[in-house]
């Protein structure tokens, strides 16, 4: 199953077991994306359209503030809508909805109000889209307490996670690496639930801890096979969601291995990179054999041109030349230590 196959899946399991589930968003109808109904990889599983009728499925007009704010009065009146939002970058354009209405909303009510509200938005980044369309805002939405981060980098997860974000009566946010929407591996059939909060060990390993966030998962992998090859050992974890983060999973793969870098495609300045760092400066520095490195995006705007935006996020060359740095100049002991 490919990663936006697992998503349509999600959704229509969601659908069906609960009437008050929606989705509403830019094109849904018309299955622009994919994950509503009988697009190229979903053909035998019917339309959303034809199925649960507009009630269910409704396109919206392109206003993201539009959007966000009608779905947030929708949850608070019954409903649990699902919203795509298309492009991550043009969350923005809905910032006070978020910060103000969204975030705040169980807060500022004593608890006497939930918001059963899922966001989903994909991120083009790596794709020749420009400045306007490749951001990677996540860290933007860390910092803002009340939401929840859900960043799956499988179609197992991407599925898992998506039904534990509808079943959620907090406000979620799912950033989707388009680059990761082709895909494929076995997904289960059958229902299933990833919680939020724990974090996936996608390989072991004891000389270095690589924690890789979204498209980087892979790239870790690919640098960790090539890294295998050089003596050294390295273990890599996928935090899937950053809100809650699985700190102790980090910790403990620190605590093994000494050594840590953070494979993360946002901007450097207060990333989750940043963040995962502090955490394991603060907690476990006695651990560290090496300073903590970060393989992340410079703090600039993604250029169109595909040479160029290339060379921005983490990729397998790079993350394997942070591992050697933190590893030290003779890899191959370290595996005999």
């Amino acid at each position: 199953m490919s990663f936006l196959g697992a998503i349509g899946a999600a959704q229509k399991e969601a659908m069906d077991a609960d009437e008050r589930v929606v989705i509403i968003g830019e094109d849904v109808e018309a299955n622009v994306y994919g994950t509503t109904g009988a697009g190229k990889s979903r053909k035998d599983k019917g339309d959303f359209l034809q199925m649960y009728g507009r009630n269910r499925i409704r396109n919206t007009p392109i206003s993201e503030e539009v959007i966000v704010g009608a779905a947030a009065g929708a949850a608070m009146t019954g409903l649990r809508p699902i919203v795509d939002l298309s492009y991550s970058s043009f969350l923005y354009m809905a910032m006070d909805q978020f910060v103000n209405q969204v975030a705040k909303n169980r807060y500022m009510f004593g608890g006497q109000a939930s918001m059963p509200v899922v966001f989903r938005s994909a991120m083009f980044y790596g794709l020749n889209t420009g400045a306007h369309h490749s951001d990677r805002p996540y860290p933007m939405f860390m910092n803002v307490p009340g939401l929840k981060i859900v960043v799956p980098a499988s179609p197992s997860d991407a599925k898992g996670l998506l039904r534990t974000a509808i079943d959620s009566d907090d406000p979620v946010l799912t950033f989707e690496a388009c680059q990761l929407w082709g895909l494929k591996e076995e997904v289960e059939e059958d229902e299933y639930r990833i919680p939020f909060g724990v974090a996936r060990t996608v390989r072991e390993g004891t000389d270095v801890t690589v924690v890789a966030i979204a498209t980087a998962v892979p790239e870790a992998v690919k640098a960790a096979d090539a890294l295998a090859a050089e003596g050294v050992s390295v273990e890599v974890i996928d935090p899937r969601t950053l809100v809650p983060l699985d700190s102790r999973a980090v910790l403990e793969s620190v605590a093994k291995t000494g050594r840590l870098v953070v494979a993360d495609p946002a901007h450097k300045t207060c990333g989750a990179a940043a963040e995962i760092s502090a955490i394991v400066a603060e907690e476990a520095f006695d651990a560290l054999k090496a300073p903590i490195a970060r393989v992340v995006t410079p703090d600039t705007q993604i250029p169109f041109s595909p040479a160029l935006e290339k060379q921005l996020y983490p990729a397998r060359d790079s993350i394997a030349a942070a591992v050697r740095r933190v590893a030290g100049a003779r890899p191959r002991e370290l595996a005999l230590s």
